[in-house]
C-alpha cells in the first residue's frame, strides 16, 4: 500500500484494525505488509474467496450493515461445507468514495458476524472504484476430516438444511418492486452460514456443498466430482410457505432449484446415518430433510409431485452464461 493517500491508512485504522474475535493464533494482524498466523500442527488450512459486486450480488442501496454481514457469510458457508472451523479473514474493499457512515455500518455487520464465529480480520486492501467487496476466509480442519465433493456413493441419501428458494423469492420481489417480507429479505441479505452443522457432519457426510447457486447446479457439482448421479423428489424439498405458494400458483420450480443465495448445506450420507443426522438437526435446531438418493447412473433426475420424472439440465446461476 505504498504511496497511497494518508486517508487510506486512517480509514483502515478507524474501521478495520481491530475487527472480529481476538485469537491467540494471530501473531500479527492488520497494519503490516503481511499477517503472521500460526497453524496448529496436524491441521490443514481451508481457504475460500468470494467477491460481491454492487448491482450484481447486492443492490446499490442495500443496507451497508447487511453488505458487511453477507460479504463474510458467503465465505463462512464455504468453510461449513468443508467441515472447517473458521479462523481468519482478509478483506479487499473498493469504494467509489469515502463515506464514514457507510463504513461504520459495514464494519459493524462484518464484525458482529466475525465475532459470532470466532473470526479475526487479519489484513486486506482499500481502493477507489466501483463498489465491490472481496473476502478471503481461512479455516482449520484435520485433513482426513475435511468433507469434500467427491465422496458420494450410490445408495447415499441426499439431504439439505433449512428451506430453499427464500432468497430467490426475495430477489424477485425486489426486482418487481413488490413489498418484501422482512424475514424473506433477511434470507437474501443476511444469510446464516451453517458452520455448526458443517462441523457436526465431519465423519458422517460422504460429500457436501453449500447451496449458493441453487440445488440443481450445486448438487450437480457433487455428482460430477463423485462420478455418480442422483434422483431428487421435489415433493420432499423443504419450502417456506411463501415459496410453496409461489410454486403452487405458477408451477415453476426454479426458485429452489436454480435461484441461488440460499447458503444452506446439501450433503450425502449412507442411510444408516439417518437417525444420527436427525438427532443432529434437533440438537442444532436446524431442519434437515432427505430430498433424494445417489444412484450409479450419471445425471440428475427430478421426480415431480405428480409422479412424472424429468432430467434436470439447469446448472444454476452462471455469471458468464448468455442465459443469466
Amino acid at each position: 500500500m505504498d504511496n497511497q493517500p494518508r486517508s487510506e491508512f486512517d480509514l483502515i485504522g478507524r474501521f478495520f484494525a481491530d475487527l472480529g474475535a481476538h485469537r491467540a493464533d494471530v501473531l500479527l494482524g492488520v497494519g503490516d505488509d503481511c499477517a503472521l498466523l500460526e497453524v496448529p500442527v496436524g491441521l490443514s488450512l481451508a481457504v475460500s474467496i468470494d467477491t460481491l459486486v454492487a448491482g450484481i450480488h447486492f443492490f446499490h442501496d442495500c443496507d451497508a450493515e447487511a453488505v458487511g454481514h453477507k460479504s463474510l457469510a458467503v465465505g463462512l458457508s464455504d468453510l461449513a461445507a468443508m467441515g472447517a472451523s473458521p479462523a481468519w479473514a482478509t478483506l479487499a474493499l473498493t469504494l467509489p468514495e469515502r463515506n464514514d457512515d457507510w463504513l461504520a455500518a459495514f464494519a459493524r455487520g462484518f464484525g458482529d458476524l466475525a465475532r459470532t464465529y470466532g473470526v479475526r480480520l487479519v489484513g486486506g486492501d482499500t481502493t477507489r472504484g466501483p463498489l465491490s467487496v472481496t473476502v478471503q476466509v481461512h479455516g482449520l480442519v484435520r485433513p482426513a476430516a475435511a468433507v469434500r465433493r467427491d465422496g458420494a456413493r450410490p445408495g447415499d441419501l441426499v439431504w439439505v438444511s433449512g428451506t430453499l428458494g427464500d432468497a430467490g423469492l426475495a430477489l424477485r420481489h425486489l426486482r418487481e418492486g413488490d413489498p418484501v417480507d422482512p424475514a424473506l429479505r433477511a434470507r437474501l441479505e443476511r444469510p446464516d452460514p451453517r458452520v455448526a452443522l458443517g462441523s457436526a457432519l465431519r465423519g458422517i457426510a460422504t460429500a457436501m456443498i453449500d447451496l449458493s447457486d441453487g440445488l440443481a447446479g450445486d448438487l450437480g457439482h457433487i455428482l460430477a466430482a463423485s462420478g455418480v448421479g442422483a434422483e431428487i423428489d421435489l415433493a420432499a424439498v423443504p419450502l417456506s410457505s411463501a415459496v410453496a405458494s409461489r410454486i403452487a400458483s405458477e408451477g415453476d420450480w426454479s426458485l429452489p432449484l436454480s435461484s441461488g443465495d440460499d447458503y444452506e448445506l446439501c450433503f450425502c450420507a449412507p442411510p444408516e446415518q439417518a437417525s444420527l443426522i436427525g438427532s443432529l438437526g434437533n440438537t442444532l435446531s436446524c431442519a434437515l430433510s432427505v430430498v433424494g438418493r445417489i444412484r450409479p447412473e450419471p445425471g440428475l433426475v427430478a421426480r415431480m409431485p405428480s409422479g412424472e420424472s424429468i432430467t434436470l439440465t439447469n446448472a444454476g446461476y452462471d455469471h458468464f452464461s448468455d442465459n443469466t
